[in-house]
């Protein structure tokens, strides 16, 4: 790599372009975006403008908009007219409203129109990620006509892998690979390389849904179009990433009962910090409450045999354990699609069965520690094996109630239209922790009725 500081002392800005430029746009990015905020500037300025603005699409976006602030109003005009459309808009829907304004007004008419049009696009929507930068051919083209049009039109193109064809009227009626194109005969019309079928997003679909698509057909990049069937862009495979990274961030911060964040970690003011996190544990607090109000309940029972209090937290723990796992596990799910809220009996079936096979195996240790102990102690007094047989049976029923709460929840909260990533596993956990004392005492009511109670 480089040495920036070395070379900024030399002062030899001619032979700095020169080896800058031999380097990729994500290399620069990541030198560019270690350095001083004052080299940012000038290692722009002398960047080729291509490269430039190349270099500035792979930057993170607080630091996009540090530069172009920094930048004079001709040098940032520049980098937003070549950056390509979709990068430009992920960059001005970050911005505020009046910043947004200023650097529409630095574009071209052309430009302007572009970015304006994908702005109009609800937030969130496929429209948002598209490009308008592809290559549409006709049906009656030959293949040598189109690889004539691709060399002068295709500069500027998101990416050649994928030709779309279009009608008279623009609608979209088939994608064909390149690969057929230089592997067919010159003569060969468009419509004999045809097979009419292929997938395309619509405009105003969520962002979510793209993410799907894209995992099940493998595509670099697909197309977009409007309500009646015309192609309006094309949306590829990095900005899906982006979208997918975004979510997946925001489902694990909900699973970790903490309200999504809206920028990156460190960039999130205190007071916000503080706002997304208490409500959450405010809930959390208020239900674990509830856990002292079970245990008031079974007050008596604690009192005639303190030795059920030895295992409260192993009880409630393993029951916590077992329903946040069930519910990270169906949350990620219904995330890839695996499954759906018509899969929920046969989920329930599986978890129950799981949470059985799981209790019975700490239900072992369970009841086989207490039996290892009281072989040299008198810890669990003389009536060890019913103490021993109540932890297990405990433990078994305490399991199978958390895995099948972790699982269903998911579900109900999906059924009613609320992100199933709420369910998190704190709160997961506190429900199972209150419900598990329950559980636990009961079976120590019935089981100990006559001897320790």
């Amino acid at each position: 790599m480089l040495n920036l500081d070395e070379l900024f002392r030399s002062r030899d800005f001619g032979a700095l372009r020169e080896k800058l430029s031999n380097l990729s746009p994500s290399d620069l990015a990541a030198m560019i975006g270690d350095s001083e905020p004052h080299e940012q500037v000038i290692l722009f300025r002398i960047l080729p403008r291509k490269l430039a603005a190349a270099t500035f699409e792979y930057l993170p976006l607080e630091k996009q908009h540090g530069l172009l602030s920094a930048m004079a109003h001709t040098e940032a005009a520049a980098i937003l007219n070549e950056m390509s459309p979709d990068d430009r808009t992920t960059l001005l829907e970050e911005l505020p409203g009046a910043v947004t304004k200023e650097m529409l007004l630095m574009l071209s008419p052309e430009e302007r129109a572009v970015a304006v049009s994908l702005l109009g696009y609800p937030e969130e929507s496929i429209g948002r990620l598209m490009t308008p930068d592809y290559i549409a051919v006709k049906p009656d083209w030959t293949v040598r006509y189109v690889l004539d049009y691709i060399r002068e039109q295709g500069h500027d193109s998101e990416t050649l892998s994928i030709i779309y064809v279009v009608n008279e009227q623009g609608e979209l009626i088939d994608d064909i690979r390149i690969r057929q194109f230089l592997l067919s005969p010159l003569t060969n019309s468009v419509a004999d390389l045809m097979d009419n079928r292929y997938v395309a997003l619509h405009a105003s679909d969520d962002q979510e849904s793209a993410i799907a698509i894209f995992r099940r057909e493998g595509r670099y990049a697909l197309p977009v179009i409007d309500s009646g069937g015309v192609l309006i862009g094309i949306v590829t495979i990095d900005d899906v990433l982006r979208v997918a990274d975004i979510e997946a961030t925001e489902d694990i911060q909900k699973i970790g009962g903490v309200e999504a964040l809206d920028q990156p970690y460190m960039r999130v003011a205190l007071f916000q910090m503080i706002r997304k996190r208490a409500g959450w544990l405010v809930i959390l607090f208020l239900g674990e409450m509830l856990t002292a109000t079970a245990m008031g309940y079974f007050e008596h029972e604690i009192q005639r045999a303190v030795v059920l209090a030895l295992f409260i937290p192993l009880i409630i723990s393993s029951g916590g354990n077992s329903g946040s796992q069930a519910s990270t596990l169906v949350i990620r799910a219904l995330a890839l699609g695996e499954v759906s809220l018509r899969d929920w009996f046969r989920v329930m079936r599986r978890e129950i069965l799981l949470g059985l096979a799981l209790g019975s195996i700490l239900g072992t240790i369970g009841f086989l520690r207490i039996t290892i102990w009281s072989g040299f102690s008198n810890i669990y007094g003389p009536h060890w094996l019913m103490v021993a047989l109540t932890v297990a049976i405990g433990l078994i029923g305490v399991v199978i109630w958390g895995t099948l709460a972790g699982s269903m929840l998911p579900f109900m909260l999906r059924r009613l239209g609320f992100d199933p990533a709420a369910s998190s596993a704190p709160f997961v956990a506190t429900l199972v922790d209150v419900t598990g004392l329950i559980i636990y005492f009961s079976v120590a009511a019935i089981i100990l009725r006559g001897s320790l109670l």
